[in-house]
C-alpha cells in the first residue's frame, strides 16, 4: 500500500509542479487514435475518452475523478441514519512509449482505502484500425457500464444494480486480446475480443449463499492464479450510428471451477456465462439521453447444491436524462440542469421449486428520480432518490427501501 501511495504522490507531484500543463477534454494528445480514427466514440473507447493533464517536460499524461456523496436509507421503517461517504477515487495515468505503442493504469481507492484496485493496466500496440493489441490487466468488456463507468459521466450516485451485482463492477483481470474499429459513412463499428483469469468457484460459494458473479472479483488471486486452468473469453460487437445511437452485444464464457488437480481429474468442468446487450441514443439536439443496458447470466450449478443458487440470472436498469436548463450561471459559460429517472430490475433466481412447481422470487425492482447540476461538463452535483422493493427466496411481501441521497463527482 505505501508503495502504491508514494507512486501516486510522486506523478501528482511532477504533474503539477511541471511547466506548461494544459488540460484536454477529449483524449490525450499521441497516436493513441489513428489518422483514419475519424468516426464517433463508442464505450470502448472510454478509457482514452477523459480528461488528462499533461506537462511538455514529463512523458505520463495523469488523471483522475473523485466521488463523496451523504446517504439516508430506510427500510420498512428501520435506519442507520444520515452516513458521509468516500465513495471512490481514481487515478489514471497513460504514456505514449513509442510511436503506437501506448500504457493506461487506473487505479481506484474505494471507501477511502477499504479496497484499492488496479482496474486497468494494459499496453496497446496498434498495427491498423481494425487491428489492435492489448496485453495486461484489462477490463472485460461485458456490456457498457463495465467500460464506460467513470462518476462525473453519470447523474446517479448509486451504480446500476444489475451492472454490479450481476456483472462485477469495474470487473478485470489479466490477460491479452486485440480491439478494433471501421467506419463507413455515419456507422463506426467496434469489436473486443480477450482472453483473461477470472472465473473461480466464488460464483457458488460465498457468503451471500446464492449464485453471484460479482463474487468473483472477491478473489484477490486472479492476477496471478486461474483455479480453473483455461481462461476466460470475453467478446463484445458494438455498432454505431452517429444519428440513431450505439447498440452492444457482449459475451463472456468460461469453466469456473478447479476440475483438475495435477492432471487428474476431480469434477466435472462447470461453465458460466453472461451475455450482455447495451444501448444508448440521444435527441433533441442531445437534450435528452437514453441508456440502457439487459444481462442474462447462466451457470452450471452443481445438483448438490439448494434450490437457493440459481442456474440464470437477469436484469436490466434503463436512464432516462433531460436537460431543462443550459446557458451562463454565473463565471460557468455552459452550465446545465438536468432530471431523470433510472428503472431497475434484478432476478438472481429464475428457477422453479422442484417440488411445487412454484416461481422462486429471489428479486428487485428499484426507481430513482434525479436532480443533476453540470456547472462544467467535467463535474456534477446530483440529488437522488431510490424506492426500492425486495422480494426473498419464497416470495414473502416485499420489503420496502427508500434512500434519499446528495453529492457530487469530479475529474481533476
Amino acid at each position: 500500500m505505501k508503495k502504491i501511495f508514494t507512486y501516486t504522490f510522486s506523478i501528482l507531484l511532477l504533474s503539477f509542479c511541471g511547466p506548461q500543463l494544459k488540460a484536454q477534454n477529449d483524449s490525450i494528445k499521441s497516436n493513441r487514435i489513428l489518422p483514419a480514427d475519424t468516426g464517433s466514440k463508442l464505450n470502448m473507447d472510454a478509457i482514452y475518452n477523459r480528461p488528462f493533464l499533461m506537462s511538455d517536460k514529463i512523458p505520463i499524461a495523469i488523471g483522475g475523478y473523485l466521488e463523496a456523496n451523504s446517504n439516508y436509507e430506510q427500510t420498512d421503517g428501520a435506519s442507520e441514519g444520515l452516513t458521509f461517504q468516500a465513495r471512490r477515487l481514481t487515478i489514471f495515468m497513460s504514456s505514449t512509449i513509442a510511436e503506437r505503442i501506448h500504457f493506461l493504469s487506473e487505479i481506484e481507492f474505494e471507501d477511502g482505502t477499504k479496497e484499492i484496485n488496479i482496474e486497468f493496466a494494459a499496453m496497446d500496440i496498434e498495427f491498423h484500425p481494425l487491428l489492435n493489441l492489448r496485453g495486461g490487466i484489462v477490463m472485460n468488456p461485458i456490456g457498457a457500464f463495465n467500460q464506460n463507468h467513470d462518476g462525473p459521466k453519470w447523474d446517479f450516485i448509486d451504480r446500476p444494480i444489475s451492472a454490479t451485482t450481476l456483472i462485477p463492477s469495474t470487473w478485470s483481470n489479466v490477460g491479452f486480446g486485440m480491439f478494433g474499429k471501421y467506419y463507413v459513412n455515419r456507422w463506426t463499428l467496434g469489436y473486443e475480443a480477450y482472453f483473461t483469469n477470472g472465473l473461480n468457484s466464488n460464483i457458488i460459494s460465498n457468503s451471500e449463499n446464492r449464485t453471484s458473479f460479482a463474487a468473483t472479483k472477491l478473489n484477490p488471486n486472479r492476477f496471478e492464479d486461474n483455479p480453473p486452468g483455461s481462461p476466460v473469453f470475453t467478446g463484445k460487437i458494438a455498432i454505431r450510428n452517429r444519428k440513431i445511437g450505439e447498440m452492444g452485444i457482449s459475451y463472456l464464457t468460461g469453466v469456473y471451477n478447479q476440475w483438475k488437480v495435477e492432471s487428474q481429474v476431480v469434477d466435472t468442468r462447470r461453465n458460466a456465462s453472461i451475455f450482455a446487450i447495451d444501448f444508448n441514443t440521444s435527441l433533441f439536439k442531445n437534450k435528452f439521453h437514453i441508456t440502457g443496458e439487459w444481462v442474462r447470466c447462466m451457470v452450471d450449478v452443481p445438483e448438490t447444491y439448494t434450490q437457493a443458487y440459481g442456474k440464470s440470472q437477469s436484469g436490466a436498469y434503463t436512464d432516462f436524462i433531460y436537460t431543462f436548463l443550459q446557458r451562463k450561471i454565473g463565471v460557468w459559460k455552459n452550465a446545465k440542469f438536468q432530471i431523470g429517472t433510472r428503472l431497475e430490475y434484478v432476478d438472481y433466481n429464475e428457477g422453479k421449486f422442484k417440488e411445487t412447481g412454484t416461481k422462486i422470487y429471489d428479486q428487485l425492482w428499484s426507481i430513482m428520480p434525479s436532480l443533476a447540476f453540470r456547472p462544467t461538463g467535467s463535474t456534477v452535483l446530483r440529488l437522488n432518490y431510490r424506492y426500492m422493493e425486495t422480494r426473498d427466496l419464497l416470495g414473502n411481501p416485499a420489503a420496502h427501501t427508500g434512500a434519499i441521497q446528495c453529492g457530487f463527482s469530479t475529474y481533476f
